[in-house]
């Protein structure tokens, strides 16, 4: 038992079954701190196997060295050799394909669903998970300083895009956490936009969601600009003004112990006492890891109480339907029973470029 860390111990304790069987990149990644496409990981409760194919050994035989995970060479053929002395294998339902897991009971195993035990373990961040996701939101933040000063009328929305992708791979992330939505005038108020060849015009709303990753783990932020005062968005910059309040109320008043839904009601509660509540159109947050979308959810119907060491969006928004969107968000943490910003180098009142 000497050779497995605490988490690893935890882990197979929690998934009760014989062996916890992973195919799946970001878990194994989760499991064994290793990023590979392919490979396959076996934890029981002496040892963690990591099977790598040719591609990934060398790298895999440095990454791993003194972390008390076992390594073998070979693809599946090797890893069903080395399941087959268990009788039931957790493995985790939600990514798990369906020929996988016909495959495996073909086999005979029996099968549980080992995604409990994994959302269980991956809900509270170590404080290396903290320090990554820092680092992570601290190159999304550099990034986007290094953008404003370069927009231009008439770039398109993926030209701005593409330019932010590159200051964040400057600043020394390894990717982006999602594909970077790029929002100008009335395309905002489609939260989740694709960006496309909309061309940037004086006056327009600008909204910018994006992130980038470090050794895997997520940043996720969202700002939103006026380009150039036409003085025709007063509107805007009300419901902008309304935004950041219920923004910086959610910060002020979320505490360890509550639920998600009551973290959500802050600001919905906010934005149903100015009449506002029905252009509220998703949650107020997620959870943000190795996935840009983890556990907890801060929405109407969770009821999973949050917890200090927790990392998830603080992102209220407003979407008036061919106008525009408005959305403030933020990657927090909770500490000590607060609620931590990441984000500590953007403004988030109103920026007018």
């Amino acid at each position: 038992m000497g050779m497995l860390s605490e988490k690893l111990r935890n882990l197979y304790t929690r998934a009760e079954a014989d062996a916890l069987y992973l195919e799946c990149d970001f878990l194994r990644r989760y499991v064994t701190g290793f990023y590979s496409t392919d490979g396959y990981v076996i934890l029981d409760g002496e040892v963690c196997v990591f099977v790598a194919d040719a591609r990934y050994y060398e790298a895999a035989e440095r990454a791993l060295q003194g972390s008390g995970i076992t390594l073998c060479e070979g693809a599946y053929p090797k890893a069903l050799e080395l399941l087959k002395k268990y009788r039931t294998l957790a493995v985790p339902y939600p990514f798990t394909n369906v020929s996988s897991f016909e495959r495996l009971k073909a086999e005979g195993f029996g099968l549980k669903d080992g995604m409990p035990a994994l959302k269980q373990a991956m809900l509270i961040k170590t404080e290396r998970e903290i320090s990554l996701i820092r680092s992570a939101c601290s190159m999304a933040e550099e990034a986007l300083l290094k953008l404003l000063p370069a927009l231009k009328e008439g770039m398109t929305e993926s030209e701005v895009a593409a330019l932010l992708e590159y200051e964040m791979r400057r600043a020394g992330a390894e990717g982006t956490s999602f594909d970077t939505i790029c929002a100008f005038g009335e395309n905002g108020s489609v939260p989740h936009h694709e960006t496309g060849l909309r061309k940037l015009k004086f006056g327009d709303p600008v909204l910018l969601d994006f992130g980038c990753k470090t050794q895997g783990y997520c940043s996720d932020i969202t700002r939103t600009f006026l380009f150039g005062d036409d003085k025709k968005h007063e509107d805007f910059k009300k419901l902008y003004a309304e935004v950041y309040t219920a923004h910086e109320l959610v910060k002020e008043k979320l505490v360890s112990g509550m639920t998600g839904r009551e973290a959500d009601a802050i600001a919905r509660d906010y934005f149903e006492s100015k009449n506002l509540a029905q252009y509220f159109t998703h949650s107020l947050g997620h959870g943000i890891g190795l996935q840009i979308h983890e556990y907890p959810v801060l929405s109407p119907k969770s009821e999973e109480a949050l917890q200090d060491g927790m990392v998830f969006s603080d992102e209220p928004g407003l979407y008036i339907a061919g106008k525009a969107g408005i959305r403030i968000e933020d990657s927090c943490t909770l500490k000590d029973g607060k609620a931590v910003s990441f984000m500590t180098k953007t403004e988030r009142n109103l920026v007018i470029l």
